[in-house]
């Protein structure tokens, strides 16, 4: 009796802190992709880290509305132009129970800097982080930053005392396929505690009783699950299988519209999705073309550009779930201008015309490295784009796998491809994420994911002024400048912007983010 009394009342405690009575509930949803890492630096990808950002906290994030609030830091200020001073939150434990302080966010620093991690470019403008005292910690930028607290909403705090007892002061490159004891463990401060992991299969969550925050969601168990075949995800929300649906086939939204049991959440994102060629090396790895790189050749580049139908990949692939671009950020990121943005029109007559001048009047073969559970439609979209590249003369053998070896091929450390597909969300929603990590120069932490070496010297310039300028209307005229360089060159072939789109069942509440992001905090469970 004793016990069952005991039961009763830590049930009851527990219902008291999720800020609900006896509506408890477990919530199940699935993806058409894993996690791949608990490792919330293993890779920049906004699944892993949103998946991860349950799990573990930044100092400062993001709200419904997509502003920077307080997390982990309570308060911040600027003692000079180049330097930060955050007040941490006292008081928060990591769910092993011990406590979190700046000497796990000086080890945190060290660690997402350190080989390994995915995540360097997020502390690129830091030249150094030192412990005040236990409460407090000071970044000091090589330069002003104005974007320095935007930056840093998608690094997530470590505890220095449990990486140094299980050996995982070092994230794993995921590209390796190695792995430590942060691929599967984790322990973080937030609102989620990691239950289980079956990778590939099931990750179980459950709420963290000792959360500082006040929990606005009733979930008691978080399960999800990975359904790749997109029938039987679509299935599995029907019958009640699962609750929510992160990944949406374009071909049944408008069926699933009309669920009665289910409703649809869709919105813009902020992601562009887009082409990469490899422009740094003499020859290409994955081409019949010997002895030269073609797509050295901006004559190449053009055609592949002007063979490309954005709008029938809109309509006929993407079921107008997308916003066809000619530049590599879209509406809702800082630097974005409609007026920059004027999408090419095909043209087969002249990229032949221009594949023959540039002495290809045959066209040649290359390899396209394409992901099948990334993005959406993104094997369809690579199909589609195999038969637009044929019509003048190219020959193009699609190779389409599963994101955990796609990433690994692509982002390897000298990018063993010739020619991908990628997609890229600025995590700042700033301009300069974008310009400094998918289109600068490789060198250091910057272009880490420029995997085809596209560099153009004035543009580099340009971004390393954009880190740093002040000036909102000259720092947009350096952003402008940079977007017309690198369209004129066609350093990248953008695709467009894809619509976000989940479904769950209508007892199911949830905040869509624009940027693709999905805090299990906000969902709730109704009967």
């Amino acid at each position: 009796m004793r016990r069952l009394l005991l039961a009763g009342a830590a049930a009851l405690a527990l219902g008291m802190g999720l800020g609900f009575g006896a509506e408890a509930s477990t919530f199940r949803w699935a993806n058409d992709g894993d996690v791949n890492s608990m490792d919330p630096y293993a890779r920049n990808e906004t699944f892993l880290l949103t998946f991860t950002h349950n799990i573990y906290e930044p100092l400062v994030r993001r709200n419904r509305e997509l502003k920077v609030e307080p997390a982990l830091a309570t308060s911040w200020s600027q003692p000079s132009p180049t330097v930060w001073r955050l007040n941490l939150r006292q008081g928060v434990k990591f769910h092993d129970g011990s406590p979190f302080t700046a000497d796990d966010v000086v080890f945190s620093a060290q660690r997402v800097r350190a080989g390994g991690s995915n995540l360097t470019s997020v502390l690129s403008s830091v030249k150094e982080v030192r412990k005040i005292d236990d409460h407090t910690v000071e970044f000091e930028t090589h330069a002003p930053d104005p974007i320095f607290l935007e930056e840093i909403t998608t690094w997530a705090i470590m505890s220095k005392r449990w990486a140094e007892a299980n050996n995982a002061t070092q994230a794993v490159d995921l590209t390796t396929g190695q792995e430590n004891f942060a691929t599967r463990n984790a322990n973080g401060t937030g609102p989620f505690v990691l239950a289980s992991r079956e990778p590939d299969r099931r990750t179980v969550l459950r709420p963290n009783p000792n959360w500082w925050d006040r929990p606005e969601h009733n979930l008691t168990e978080v399960q999800f699950n990975v359904i790749g075949n997109d029938a039987t995800r679509v299935a599995a929300l029907l019958s009640g299988e699962v609750d929510m649906i992160y990944t949406v086939p374009p071909q049944d939204t408008e069926r699933l519209s009309r669920e009665r049991a289910v409703r649809v959440h869709q919105q813009a994102e902020l992601r562009t999705v887009f082409l990469g060629f490899d422009q740094s090396r003499e020859e290409l790895l994955k081409s019949d073309v010997r002895g030269r790189n073609p797509f050295r050749d901006l004559r190449v580049r053009q055609a592949f550009q002007l063979a490309i139908d954005l709008e029938a990949i809109k309509t006929r692939i993407m079921r107008n779930q997308s916003r066809p671009t000619s530049l590599m950020i879209g509406p809702g990121v800082n630097g974005f201008t409609e007026a920059a943005d004027r999408v090419v029109r095909p043209d087969v007559n002249r990229a032949r015309q221009l594949l023959t001048e540039a002495g290809y009047p045959n066209g040649f073969g290359v390899t396209l490295d394409c992901p099948n559970d990334r993005y959406v439609n993104d094997e369809a979209i690579c199909t589609a784009v195999v038969s637009m590249l044929a019509r003048i003369g190219v020959r193009v053998n699609l190779a389409a796998q599963t994101r955990a070896r796609y990433f690994a091929e692509i982002l390897a450390p000298r990018y063993n491809t010739s020619f991908y597909m990628l997609g890229w969300t600025p995590t700042t929603y700033d301009a300069h994420n974008t310009l400094y990590n998918i289109m600068a120069s490789r060198g250091g932490q910057r272009g880490v994911f420029n995997s085809g070496g596209w560099s153009n010297p004035r543009f580099d310039e340009l971004t390393n002024g954009i880190a740093v300028e002040t000036d909102l209307a000259k720092r947009q005229q350096m952003i402008d400048e940079a977007m017309r360089i690198h369209t004129e060159q066609v350093g990248h072939i953008p695709l467009h912007q894809q619509v976000v789109v989940w479904a769950a069942r209508t007892n199911i509440t949830l905040q869509q983010m624009a940027d693709n992001y999905f805090p299990l905090r906000y969902v709730r469970v109704g009967q």
